[in-house]
């Protein structure tokens, strides 16, 4: 019988603050609507019980300081500076007293979003993962190990694009925990090393056209840097 030669492409990986050590990314889930003030700008009035988690491909990855094409069928590309966190091991139904054990380390990172195709998906009750899942839409800084940086449950949250400050929040501001979106999530999927979990957005969220450079930062971690080409 003959068998189908399908090569995959070479995995996707993350530099870290140690020199010569990299992370490889398995999976990217992401949590939607996790700060109170993003979901009132978004037209919402209450959060999300249990939170709400979407997924993009793993090759959707980009590691910050690149240029990168615009995405093609939008004319409302938007930025949302998001925490990043990277799993050093993955189980099932992980506690939260546990949770923290199974982290490798954080990252600052940029979930953008096709806004235009996920607004006309949500008139329609449609799913939107091609307003999140398309290529190059997870822009991820330098990892830091926990060793180095800690667990981070406050701090700030910024966005600037071409300079200006877009979005100004603190990840005090989150309305799940990251012990509580592991152990979350960890009750729908097994969660595996090299997942890594974009924690949601802060109000400020908006436009970004051909040519800018956005910047998202969290405070104790490298930024996330992209150019998009003009």
């Amino acid at each position: 019988m003959a068998v189908l030669d399908v090569r995959p492409p070479n995995s996707t990986t993350l530099p870290t603050s140690k020199a010569d050590h990299y992370v490889g990314v398995h999976r990217v889930f992401c949590v939607g609507q996790n700060y109170a003030d993003h979901v009132a700008e978004m037209g919402g009035d209450a959060k999300a019980d249990p939170p709400i988690f979407f997924m993009k491909p793993a090759s959707a990855v980009v590691s910050s300081g690149q240029t990168i094409p615009f995405p093609p069928a939008t004319e409302n590309l938007h930025h949302e500076v998001e925490l990043v966190v990277v799993m050093k091991r993955g189980g099932a139904n992980i506690s939260e007293a546990d949770a923290l054990d199974h982290i490798y380390g954080y990252a600052a990172g940029n979930d953008l979003t096709r806004r235009d195709i996920q607004a006309a998906a949500k008139s329609k009750g449609a799913p939107w993962d091609m307003a999140k899942g398309f290529d190059n839409s997870a822009i991820v800084g330098t990892v830091h190990p926990v060793a180095e940086v800690g667990h981070l449950n406050t701090g700030a949250v910024v966005c600037f694009v071409d300079g200006e400050t877009r979005q100004n929040g603190d990840l005090n501001q989150m309305i799940w925990s990251v012990p509580e979106i592991i152990a979350t999530l960890s009750k729908l999927v097994t969660l595996e090393a090299g997942d890594i979990i974009m924690t949601g957005t802060p109000a400020g969220v908006g436009p970004i056209v051909k040519g800018q450079t956005c910047v998202c930062e969290i405070e104790g971690l490298s930024p996330a840097k992209v150019t998009f080409e003009a």
